[in-house]
């Protein structure tokens, strides 16, 4: 199976191709597709899709995984993403691909153990899954090949350690007889 792994932006869209089988996967093509921004939105949006095609023709991927919307607090650029996200979509789509969405903490999380990793750990710790010696270029790339890895290598849901399980809230009597208890007033 060759999985298409996209971190979708309106200037710059990293992209992935992995290859997977039972026991191996294999880093075929990663990199990013640069839309010039002196061109109007939805010019740099038929230039992300141009060069998105001819990478899937060559490459031939069955799954398209990508990542999910994030809160952006600029109205305009998040709509710009959205329609990214949208003809990336559509395409992959009309290519018979599956589509399996990821947010950014799951694949932080799938990554490094941690959904709250910086893009630098996120890009340290794909290399060392994939084997690669380097990461070339900006990091969308890394994340496009940290978001497909996470299509090959879901998360599976892990039980809290005890230590980070919520305690029980005593009642207050609780409270209080175990505070005079520290403080030597009470002996229970």
């Amino acid at each position: 199976m060759v999985i298409l792994g996209i971190d979708p932006g309106s200037h710059t869209t990293g992209y992935a191709f992995l290859e997977t089988d039972t026991r191996l996967i294999r880093v075929l093509e990663y990199g990013c597709i640069r839309a010039s921004t002196s061109k109007s939105p939805e010019m740099r949006l038929l230039e992300i899709i141009t060069d998105l095609e001819a990478l899937i023709d060559l490459h031939k991927p069955t799954a398209l995984s990508m990542e999910g919307i994030f809160y952006a607090k600029n109205i305009r650029s998040a709509l710009l993403l959205g329609h990214v996200r949208g003809a990336i979509l559509a395409l992959c789509l009309k290519r018979g691909m599956t589509y399996h969405e990821y947010s950014p903490k799951t694949v932080k999380l799938a990554v490094t153990g941690s959904g709250a990793s910086s893009k630098e750990r996120v890009c340290q710790m794909v290399q060392v899954h994939l084997q690669l010696k380097e990461i070339q270029g900006p990091l969308d790339a890394s994340d496009a090949l940290a978001i497909a890895w996470t299509h090959a290598h879901p998360v599976a849901s892990v039980p809290k350690p005890a230590c980070l399980a919520p305690k029980k809230r005593k009642n207050k009597a609780q409270q209080w007889r175990s505070l005079l208890s520290k403080c030597g007033v009470i002996h229970e």
